[in-house]
């Protein structure tokens, strides 16, 4: 895992641990196995900021999450370039019954994606959902698939061709490694779909190998797993590919964050995947980020007392995440 970030000057910790507001928030649907998303939420002087590495990650990969919430709470503030950004749909492992009601949760999104590859399911389950979402979305909308890299090669190659017909915009990490992907992108590259890679680039020692090895189109960028706003922008910049910024299955704290990297981007082809707040029962502000007309504005979020309390995790997983917060800031002290 590469070294988190280095930041100029740590916020003070005693003062972080005060003002910090942990939060357990229930998903409408089981998404990626999770059912309710813990958050640590805390303001700084820019604004409210958010620590919320899943909780399998160790220490030292969370601690770029955190630089990126001292970043956006304490750095400096972004300039940017858009007021709202075009966001997509995203459609959980449901079954093909169910995507007309979660499609509904997106007004105006013009694209969607939709998770494949989900353990316990088969790749016809995927055939008919992927075909629901391009009958709710007609002809003219946009259809990425995102299987996090639980394919194989050989059961990409397989699948992608299973799912051609739907006309793909493109396929997120269909496999794990940087080596696959490019084996893949071969197989695949007369199809005319492209390869984007996601865990390649935000959990990757060398998040730009993936570009240098030509193995992927297009890079999926999250502020949070990337150490922050400047950082991530930075990261794109060098890769030279198109990127589409998308969430970390975030509060819509943290979504404010992904949108101000969106917003900095000097391009911007694709819808990002910043409607996520779509997918939470409940969130940590009265003004969601949630989708209207395909976008969410770029502005900075104000967490809600009254929904801070309805929603504080229990007193042990709020111990757990102080914890874990205070590991992750001596390690960026360290590192500076």
């Amino acid at each position: 895992m590469r070294e988190p970030p280095p930041l100029p000057d740590l916020p003070d910790l005693p003062e972080v641990l005060a003002g910090a507001h942990v939060v357990a928030l229930p998903m409408v649907r089981r998404f990626r196995g999770v059912t309710v998303r813990e958050a640590l939420v805390v303001e700084g002087p820019l604004g409210w900021t958010e620590f919320s590495p899943f909780v399998e990650y160790d220490d030292e990969e969370a601690a770029t999450w955190l630089a990126a919430a001292y970043d956006f709470g304490w750095g400096t503030d972004s300039s940017p370039q858009r007021s709202s950004i075009r966001v997509n749909a995203t459609v959980p492992a449901v079954g093909a019954g169910d995507v007309a009601s979660v499609l509904a949760r997106y007004p105006g999104c013009r694209t969607a994606k939709v998770k494949v590859a989900d353990p316990g399911q088969t790749l016809a389950d995927d055939v008919a959902r992927v075909a629901a979402v391009r009958e709710v979305l007609g002809p003219e909308g946009r259809v990425r698939v995102d299987a996090n890299g639980l394919w194989n090669v050989d059961e990409a190659e397989h699948a992608i061709r299973a799912l051609e017909p739907y006309d793909l915009e493109y396929v997120e990490q269909p496999v794990a490694t940087v080596e696959e992907l490019a084996e893949v992108r071969r197989r695949v590259g007369r199809l005319g779909i492209l390869i984007a890679a996601d865990e390649s680039v935000r959990k990757a020692s060398d998040p730009l190998a993936v570009a240098r090895a030509g193995a992927a189109d297009v890079l999926i960028v999250k502020a949070q797993p990337l150490g922050g706003v400047a950082r991530a922008a930075e990261l794109a910049a060098e890769a030279g590919l198109p990127v589409v910024v998308s969430s970390a299955l975030d509060t819509s704290i943290g979504l404010a964050m992904g949108a101000h990297l969106a917003a900095v981007l000097p391009e911007l082809e694709f819808d990002c995947g910043l409607g996520t707040a779509a997918l939470f029962a409940a969130d940590v502000t009265a003004e969601p980020l949630l989708p209207q007309h395909g976008a969410i504005p770029v502005r900075r979020v104000a967490a809600d007392p009254a929904l801070l309390a309805a929603h504080a995790a229990p007193e042990e997983r709020r111990r757990w995440w102080l914890e874990r917060l205070e590991r992750c800031h001596r390690l960026l002290a360290a590192a500076g």
